[in-house]
């Protein structure tokens, strides 16, 4: 297994009003990247459909050494690291295409489920011969996010935009329900540093309410994702920006 790359320039409209790479478009950067090698590998969306299966994100960590900006020539790697009989991996780095300098490292763990029974498929037939490329670019493990008491609660609902091809929530969405419940006071002045996040239950395609609890410590922010049960938990560091 060899990595996959693309390179492409960053334009205004994924910019966010300083000129930085927006929380919810760098997720789907990944996820675009991510989606187009599974197909080229033959196991991306063209053949879940023929086979009534849907690969599902539990994880997403992601380190930002410097956030991609307005008109940046990036480049994109990508590259399953591991998988076992459940579980996938999967990482990523965007690199500044013209000087080879890395800007975001990141990595994310999936399950695939028979979408008829709901229940998770033995990954380790359905990517029989696939192969892993060794390589681990974030050392932290894919565990459960402890517990928090929050401070604040922040709610939204649910847009018929924010849905994606497989009928419920896409994952870059959570991104930004977490980091727009700090209010824009906090956003205008801190630039997203880090960012994990644990997907629980997936959000059906009915518009409800949405309630953000959050937490701030310091530099970290803690947010769990509540509708009718808890969805998601995520984890943002931030920096001041001077």
């Amino acid at each position: 297994m060899t990595p996959y790359s693309d390179k492409r320039v960053l334009k205004t409209y994924k910019m966010d009003r300083h000129g930085l790479l927006r929380p919810v478009m760098l997720m789907n950067e990944l996820q675009d990247l991510a989606d187009t090698h599974a197909e080229f590998l033959g196991r991306g969306r063209t053949w879940c459909l023929q086979n009534n299966k849907a690969w599902v994100v539990t994880h997403y960590f992601v380190d930002i050494l410097k956030m991609p900006t307005e008109n940046q020539e990036i480049e994109i790697i990508t590259w399953p690291s591991f998988a076992d009989h459940l579980r996938a991996h999967r990482d990523f780095e965007i690199k500044d295409a013209k000087t080879g300098e890395v800007l975001v490292y990141a990595t994310s763990q999936w399950i695939m489920i028979d979408i008829a029974l709901r229940r998770p498929v033995r990954i380790d037939e359905v990517l029989a011969g696939w192969g892993t490329y060794d390589r681990k670019v974030i050392a932290r493990p894919f565990e459960k996010i402890p517990d928090f008491e929050a401070e604040t609660e922040w709610k939204t609902k649910t847009r018929f935009d924010d849905i994606d091809l497989n009928q419920h929530i896409n994952n870059a969405v959570y991104a930004t329900w977490a980091t727009e419940s700090l209010g824009f006071g906090f956003r205008d002045t801190h630039q997203l540093k880090r960012l994990d996040i644990n997907f629980k239950k997936e959000i059906s395609a009915e518009g409800k309410e949405m309630t953000v609890k959050s937490r701030v410590d310091g530099t970290e922010s803690r947010h769990m994702i509540v509708g009718d049960c808890e969805h998601a938990v995520v984890v943002c560091e931030w920096e001041k920006i001077d």
